[in-house]
């Protein structure tokens, strides 16, 4: 599910670490973050392959955005384990809030392609969004990277959802290499749990992948919106309740 959930428009890790943390309790929060990113790489590199196959990918924008984010994700994860959850969880709950609203209050976006919108300024600032300010976040936390890059390359630079999230899939694939590698040689992958869960996010991402591309942009508007309303409510729970 978590695969298929990343394929379409991202958000899998909403899935996969609370399950890897109530499967394992006591499992340290980087392991689970490490655990996460070697099943999640094994189903954004899955989707990302899926994608270019079957639609356009603009490399000029994906290329240097995934090469900035293997670095930034690299660092992030670096810095994962001395940042704590309550210094960030209200910043980001504020930007899904805004994100929410800002997709319903405009249900075109991202349903066609604006292309007029891909300035030379706007693809600079979208690879600086998306390879740096995202791809740190998917180093230091995780959950909802995929849905804040398809929203950065429909906004920024007017792609549609499907075109949005197929680049959003290369860039995924290089935060989770990023982050991958630090997590590995600073022990904290739980490497034949991520494994088996591999297995199964790649049968999600290409079943995701296929679906978005079959059913369009604005079935993908639709997954969007239940995925970040959903991570609003799991976010709020842990500031408030959890």
């Amino acid at each position: 599910m978590a695969g298929w959930v990343d394929a379409v428009v991202g958000g899998g890790g909403l899935l996969l670490l609370p399950a890897l943390l109530v499967a394992a309790p006591g499992l340290p929060v980087a392991t689970a973050l490490g655990t996460n990113k070697l099943a999640a790489i094994f189903g954004t590199a899955t989707a990302a392959a899926t994608y270019t196959r079957r639609t356009k990918v603009d490399w000029r924008v994906a290329g240097p955005a995934a090469g900035l984010a293997v670095l930034s994700a690299g660092v992030g994860a670096v810095l994962a384990g001395s940042v704590p959850a309550s210094a960030y969880r209200p910043v980001v709950l504020v930007v899904l809030v805004a994100v929410a609203v800002f997709v319903l209050l405009r249900p075109r976006l991202g349903v066609v392609a604006v292309p007029q919108r891909r300035t030379p300024v706007r693809v600079a600032v979208v690879i600086a969004v998306a390879g740096v300010g995202i791809a740190l976040y998917d180093g230091l936390i995780g959950p909802g990277t995929g849905t804040f890059l398809v929203l950065a390359f429909t906004a920024l630079v007017g792609a549609d959802f499907v075109h949005g999230s197929a680049m959003a899939k290369v860039v995924n694939a290089g935060t989770n290499l990023g982050a991958l590698v630090v997590f590995g040689v600073t022990g904290h992958v739980w490497w034949l749990l991520g494994a088996a869960m591999a297995v199964c996010n790649i049968v999600g991402a290409v079943l995701g992948a296929r679906m978005a591309l079959r059913r369009g942009s604005g079935f993908v508007r639709v997954v969007l919106l239940v995925v970040v309303l959903a991570l609003v409510a799991k976010l709020g729970y842990d500031q408030w309740v959890g």
